[in-house]
């Protein structure tokens, strides 16, 4: 996800610096990112929604079983039908997210999808899956997301070979993962004594 992240940041350098100025915001230069910074890094929680969104770990989610027959959407589903979620076209459900559903912008979850949830309590919005089969690691996950991804871009400028676009092919699997390589150049932003 990190990987993601990055690459749709550097395609975005208009997001990367308003990303930049809030941890400059919060955080200042004088120090380095600590884990309660990360409340008030609301522009950061919208990039990793919006990633999460665009780019699940797991596109597919994983394998139910209907233990009755039901009735969904209008079809009879009888008991014993398995259902495997395609996450993927869920997040970029243009009735869900009218505008551009491709696209990335984190702005969407500064307003029209502010309350949106990841961790499974937000239909339109489930990376992790739901209810009592979401993934046991979702708290590690985000947490880990939030704080690394918040540490690089306020420790390091980044940027790309000759300020060419990422190429942000999907490989084909169960997990999502980039069909090429991440080759970023970074250089320091903070002063040498923060980092030793």
């Amino acid at each position: 996800m990190l990987v993601w992240t990055l690459s749709l940041l550097l395609n975005n350098r208009r997001v990367l610096k308003i990303a930049q100025e809030e941890l400059d915001k919060y955080v200042g230069r004088e120090r380095r990112v600590q884990d309660l910074d990360i409340s008030n890094l609301v522009y950061l929680n919208a990039i990793v929604k919006e990633t999460l969104r665009l780019y699940p770990a797991g596109p597919l989610g994983g394998t139910r079983e209907f233990s009755e027959d039901s009735h969904v959407g209008g079809y009879y589903v009888p008991k014993g039908t398995w259902l495997i979620m395609n996450l993927w076209k869920l997040h970029r459900d243009p009735n869900v997210w009218p505008d551009d559903p491709s696209e990335f912008r984190p702005e969407r979850f500064l307003s029209t999808h502010k309350s949106v949830d990841v961790k499974g309590h937000d239909f339109e919005l489930i990376p992790f899956g739901a209810g009592r089969r979401i993934c046991p690691g979702v708290n590690l996950a985000l947490q880990m997301l939030h704080f690394v991804l918040a540490s690089l871009l306020h420790a390091f400028e980044f940027s790309t070979v000759c300020d060419e676009m990422v190429d942000i092919t999907e490989s084909a699997g169960l997990t999502n993962m980039k069909a090429t390589p991440l080759e970023v150049l970074i250089a320091p932003r903070l002063s040498p004594t923060l980092y030793n």
